[in-house]
This record gives structure tokens, sequence and C-alpha cells, in this order.
């Protein structure tokens, strides 16, 4: 029985049912975060993670690294990037963990990156997608006139995939995988996107550019499978779910301190990589492409972001905007 004249007992026994309920949630996110099934060590594959630095994109490198691949881990934060490496080597006693820096807000960074790349490997296996920002309160321009968010997350990958496609052409079984977001579900940007690239946009909601981020990278995901269907190459993107990472650094104050209960709740990176490391390692996706995955299992997009038409549009346009040139790889 509560001892309800006791104040102290009162105070333990709310204390003592919050902390249950946060191991509970805790463990329902781990059991709902996908299982891999797959052992598969996949020694000699080379996989690019762009992003590997910190996060999900640390975590993907870690347990890959684990699996026996050759990591490249593509990084703007070199500092940081490095302390990983070192770590991840370490750890897993693979020393083919290879750091190379690129700023995917930058074309000229993209573009050095990939020559260094196209120049000193043989085949790409894994194509990974992973690096993303959301300057929601912050909506800064590059120096090629694009949004910071859209070119990091959007553009700059779309750019270095045909930089590097005739690489991942020579794979056995090449992979691009996109780590995406449900919250592409919730851009309110106008229905045909004929502005691809808002500069100055103002929204109630600060998130909206990221959303329209992530909308435009499963449109890209689409449109690149059809193309590469008569190859070796399968494109898919993915909810790694709501990840405690360093994505949120950009709340500013006092929203962050606000924020941080919620942050309690949040998925741990560990859990975010699984459908990740499943798209790249399990055997039973090899002939999938253009798909969207969710806690390692097939989900369904919403109509909206299946337009044909308009994939194919946002494709040319962002072709114009990246400004590839004929003599550039072709998707």
């Amino acid at each position: 029985m509560i001892d309800w004249d006791c104040p102290v007992c009162i105070v333990a026994y709310v204390a003592l049912g919050v902390t249950a309920f946060i191991l509970l949630y805790k463990y329902y996110l781990h059991l709902t975060s996908g299982t891999i099934r797959s052992s598969r060590n996949i020694q000699g594959k080379t996989i690019i993670i762009t992003g590997a630095n910190a996060g999900i994109g640390k975590e993907t490198a870690r347990d890959l690294a684990k699996r026996g691949a050759r990591i490249i881990m593509a990084c703007r934060n070199m500092e940081t990037a490095k302390q990983a490496q070192a770590e991840i080597i370490a750890e897993t006693g693979n020393p083919n963990i290879i750091v190379k820096h690129v700023d995917l807000s930058s074309l000229s960074s993209v573009r050095k990156f990939a020559q260094d790349i196209n120049a000193t490997e043989a085949v790409i296996d894994v194509l990974i997608h992973n690096a993303g920002v959301s300057q929601a309160f912050d909506n800064r321009v590059t120096a090629d006139g694009l949004d910071l968010t859209l070119a990091t997350n959007c553009y700059g990958p779309f750019l270095l995939t045909h930089l590097l496609i005739n690489l991942v052409k020579k794979s056995d079984q090449g992979r691009i995988i996109i780590v995406s977001s449900k919250l592409y579900q919730f851009t309110s940007v106008r229905k045909d996107l004929s502005n691809i690239n808002p500069i100055n946009y103002f929204s109630l909601f600060p998130v909206e550019l990221y959303n329209l981020s992530k909308f435009i990278e499963i449109m890209f995901t689409q449109e690149m499978a059809r193309r590469l269907e008569n190859t070796r190459i399968t494109v898919n993107c993915l909810h790694p779910g709501v990840i405690d990472t360093g994505i949120w650094r950009n709340i500013p104050f006092p929203a962050n301190w606000l924020f941080k209960p919620i942050q309690m709740m949040l998925r741990t990176p560990e859990q975010g990589i699984r459908t990740t490391v499943f798209l790249t390692v399990s055997p039973e996706v090899e002939n999938i492409s253009g798909k969207y995955f969710r806690w390692c299992q097939l989900a369904k997009l919403n109509q909206r972001v299946q337009n044909k038409d308009i994939q194919q549009r946002l494709w040319e346009a962002a072709k114009t905007l990246v400004k590839l040139t004929d003599d550039d790889p072709k998707i």
C-alpha cells in the first residue's frame, strides 16, 4: 500500500514507476528495431559510408568492419573521423578502414573525392549514403547556391553516385543504400516540386526542408532503380528510426534543454543501423531494388512520393542543379 501521507514515499514510488516505464520502453525499442538474420562475412568487399565519423554512420562502419569489409569512411570532419577510425580498428582488428575527406554540401569537394576514388579503387561494392544534416533554424546557402540541407542530403549524394557509378557497376552485386526517413510524409511543399532548391524558405515547421530532403531521396531511389534495372546494381532506401545522434545538435537554446528528456526515449545508433546493415549483407535482398525498408522489412510508401513523372522531372532538374556534364558518367 502507498502511504499517501509520506511525501518521500510518494516521490520514491513515482521515481520507481518512471524508471520502470523507461526501461520497458527501451526494451520495446530493442525488440522493434528489426533483426539481421545474416551473419555473412563480407571480407573483400569495399564499402563507402558517408558521414561515418559519428552516429549511425560510425556504428554502421563498426558493424561492417567486424564482418571483414574494407571500409572507406567519407567524412567532412577529419578529426572525429580519424578518432573513429582508430577506435574501430582497435575494436574489430580490421586494419582496412580508410578515411577520406568529402563535404557533400560542396560540389567541388564531391568531385575531388570522386576523382580520388576513381583513381585509387578498382571496384565499389556498396555505396551507403548515410550523411545528413538538418539546419532547421539556420537555412544557410552553399557556395554553389544550394540550400545546405538539400545539398548535403540530396544533391551532393546525387552527384557522387553519378561520378562513382562505373566502379559500382564493376561489382558482382553492387548495392546503393540511401538512409532516408519516414519524415518524408510530412513535407508540405508544392506537390509538383517545381522548386527543388528553395532558398531562404520560411515555414512554421523548422524541419520542413529536412522532410523535403527525405522526400527527394526516396524519389531519387525509385528513379535510379529504374535506370539501373538492367545492371547488377540494386538501389534501396530506408527509415532507420528516430535516433539519438548528433543531428539534434542544431536545436538552439533553450529548446535543446527541453528536448533532452525526449532524447532519452529515442532509439540508439546501434538500433538505428540494423536496416542499413540488413540491406548491405543480406542475400534475400540482392534482387530487390527501388524499395523502402523499415525495421529490416519492406515498408509501404505513400502515393505522393511514387509519382513517376515527377521523379523523372526531378532527376533531370537535379542534373542541371549539380552541373553534370556530357563527360560525366551516366546513370
